[in-house]
């Protein structure tokens, strides 16, 4: 079956800048496109979207083009990108309309848990956001549990046809089991019908010692919630492998998925990332 990775991260440090890599020593350190290939290979991995890496501002482009490069190799994984973008700058139109000429854009994301709440509830930002309608783009929300409310009033204050996708199944706490109110809140969010939730990231989020059980009520009420036309699977590697690598994060999605039917798992492996992300 084909399995489509939508949330790969790569880094190269002597091309982009990170800055936030300075205070994550685990994570400060080259991740290449090679390296992931020969382990995505291995566990099934079929096709990938690069998601960006919050690069510094002026670096949003040219991390695009680097992605861009390596979906020209002969035989890669990468089939389109999910760039940068800053909807609070007053030069987004202008930025969106370059991005338009790439056909490898899939879609934005603008990391929301790493700058002030308020962000998002900014009318430059909500005004830019909305220039996404019936551009076909999406916007992945990437916040933490503490913040869905924040993430649902930004999707209810958007244009309806834009396609959101909740990265990481909304950042729960499952090293501490708190399944509340991350719940309640999934729930809330999955009533938008334009939203999609992501499943990826938990094993990040869980510690050192997780087992599949650990992850199973997160991911459990995140497909329940959002119905199995709504699902994507991500990697997020390398962050994955903070307490995991690429390979257990796949067995792990194949064990909490076993007794689905195959319909319900091609929803969730490929089909829905072929819609949402328009791979072809």
């Amino acid at each position: 079956m084909r399995l489509i990775d939508t949330h790969l991260h790569l880094v190269d440090r002597r091309r982009l800048a990170y800055p936030w890599l300075a205070s994550t020593p685990a994570l400060d350190r080259d991740y290449a496109y090679a390296t992931y290939a020969a382990e995505a290979l291995a566990g099934g991995i079929t096709d990938a979207l690069h998601m960006e890496v919050d690069v510094a501002p002026e670096d949003m482009e040219r991390e695009t083009a680097v992605v861009a490069e390596i979906a020209e190799r002969p035989g890669n994984l990468v089939r389109g990108a999910i760039a940068a973008c800053r909807p609070e700058d007053p030069g987004f139109p202008a930025y969106l309309e370059r991005q338009r000429v790439q056909p490898l854009v899939k879609g934005f994301r603008r990391v929301l848990h790493v700058v002030p709440d308020d962000v998002s509830e900014g009318a430059l930002f909500r005004e830019n956001i909305a220039r996404l309608s019936g551009t076909g783009y999406n916007f992945d929300i990437c916040v933490d549990a503490r913040q869905i409310p924040k993430a649902i009033a930004l999707v209810d204050s958007a244009p309806g046809d834009i396609p959101f996708v909740l990265d990481h199944c909304g950042v729960p706490a499952v090293k501490d089991r708190a399944e509340h109110p991350w719940a309640a809140r999934m729930s809330e969010m999955a009533k938008r019908p334009n939203v999609a939730v992501k499943i990826s990231g938990v094993v990040a989020y869980a510690g050192s010692d997780w087992t599949v059980e650990d992850l199973r009520p997160f991911v459990e009420h995140a497909i329940e919630a959002f119905g199995w036309d709504r699902v994507v699977w991500g990697s997020d590697w390398p962050v994955c492998t903070l307490t995991a690598d690429l390979t257990r994060w796949i067995e792990a999605t194949m064990a909490l998925t076993a007794g689905c039917s195959e319909e319900q798992r091609a929803a969730l492996f490929h089909l829905n990332a072929e819609r949402i992300y328009r791979v072809a």
